[in-house]
């Protein structure tokens, strides 16, 4: 049902032509070269199109979602929605304030308003608060700059010592040494339920989506071309936020930006009691940054599997998107560390996971966004390399996608987010 409605608003909507291109193929290079014969001049090309959004995750839909409130949107995915096969899928994210960077708090406070606009457009729950405990020593230096980014931004916050978390939470044994923030304006966000609410939204104000279609081929200009395995398009501007495929819609472009994709183990665990860290109870989501490892683990209360409490590492191993399917070995690395930590400071979970799913990240060396314009073509807009947190910060990300295609002076100062301070990396291929 879901393809035929996709294919419904796609195909069948008044502005495309009802002739079939013909279409012939050849497999030459790193992208399959799509060859269409046309009939008559303009049969089976679209040029209706204001903006093109290519990649339908989070940032995508919430481009889309903005673009589409004053001009004419495409929405494209290569895979039939809805998929899991980007960053985007899965029953919930953690939202926060407390952050390493500040500028992503100064950010966040217009998120939380626009996915309560979200939620009251589309009549569905999406976010819920739980809090977040931060757990480190008080040493650390991305410990002390989350508490103190709390403090300046007079964030709701509790500070706890080691024996006040005991009481509080006595179900995790934190260390002596080290000690506790409570973010309270975190939650969770249902993350499927936003993504479908967006695409709906979408529909619904005017926006169109074609699904199941692979960008083959993009050709710059005034009218940006973009060739799909269904048809051609053209628009004023084209937005890329295709993830983990990024750099192979880029090299079209003549452009590669220096972003890792990484597949990442999503693990659930079981609670040997049930409900002991459950979402009923009030336990709060939790991320703790260790200093014997590079990156935190984070964890989420139990509620989207009965019984089962999420807890990964915040990193992964080196993945091609289009092989992310070719099972790999188990247990990694990754579950091993977690079934290392969780008797420890988890007592309550079986360290053996009951449940494991994977995704896909797409990280830059500094962890920070690329939001910016193709140094070439200033129609063509890029945003990127969300490094696995990027899923509660998407609705400024599409405010500012949206305002940097449509040429409005963008809401916020966005040099920690151009593309020029990995000038070494991507100068060469232009």
């Amino acid at each position: 049902m879901v393809e035929e409605r996709s294919r419904e608003s796609c195909f069948d909507h008044p502005i495309f032509p009802e002739a079939e291109p013909d279409v012939q193929w050849k497999t030459e290079g790193p992208f399959a070269k799509l060859e269409v014969k046309m009939a008559a001049e303009g049969n089976g090309v679209c040029s209706d199109f204001d903006t093109i959004v290519i990649g339908a995750g989070i940032q995508g839909s919430y481009t889309a979602y903005h673009l589409c409130k004053n001009s004419k949107t495409l929405l494209i995915d290569q895979f039939t929605l809805p998929h899991s096969r980007g960053s985007s899928h899965g029953q919930t994210r953690i939202i926060r304030k407390s952050y390493f960077k500040p500028y992503y708090t100064q950010m966040m406070t217009e998120c939380y308003q626009l996915w309560k606009q979200l939620e009251d457009e589309a009549n569905v729950e999406i976010f819920r608060q739980t809090g977040l405990l931060v757990l480190g020593k008080e040493g650390n230096p991305e410990f002390q700059t989350m508490k103190s980014t709390l403090v300046e931004n007079k964030i709701p916050m509790e500070s706890l010592t080691s024996e006040e978390f005991s009481r509080r939470f006595p179900v995790v044994n934190l260390p002596e040494e080290e000690s506790a923030i409570l973010d309270k304006s975190a939650g969770i966000l249902y993350a499927d339920r936003a993504l479908k609410a967006l695409q709906d939204l979408f529909r619904r104000f005017g926006g169109t989506i074609c699904d199941g279609e692979k960008v083959v081929d993009i050709q710059p200009g005034s009218l940006v071309t973009v060739t799909t395995t269904a048809r051609i398009y053209r628009a004023k501007n084209l937005v890329i936020t295709a993830g983990p495929w990024t750099n192979k819609l880029l090299n079209q472009l003549s452009l590669q930006l220096p972003l890792k994709t990484l597949r990442i183990v999503v693990c659930y665990w079981k609670e040997k009691v049930p409900g002991t860290y459950g979402i009923h109870k009030g336990f709060p989501c939790f991320i703790r940054i260790l200093g014997s490892v590079q990156h935190h683990i984070y964890g989420l209360p139990s509620n989207e599997y009965p019984g089962l409490m999420k807890i990964c590492y915040h990193s992964g191993s080196d993945a091609d998107p289009d092989e992310r399917d070719i099972l790999f070995q188990q247990p990694s690395e990754d579950v091993n560390l977690l079934s290392n930590f969780l008797p420890k400071e988890f007592p309550g979970l079986d360290p053996k996971p009951a449940i494991v799913e994977s995704c896909m990240y797409t990280v830059t060396p500094d962890q920070d966004f690329i939001l910016d314009r193709h140094p070439e073509h200033s129609n063509i807009i890029i945003g990127a390399g969300f490094s696995g947190h990027g899923f509660k910060l998407a609705p400024v990300v599409g405010k500012v996608l949206c305002e940097l295609s449509t040429g409005k002076t963008p809401s916020y100062d966005l040099s920690p987010f151009r593309m020029r301070r990995f000038q070494s990396n991507f100068k060469s291929l232009l």
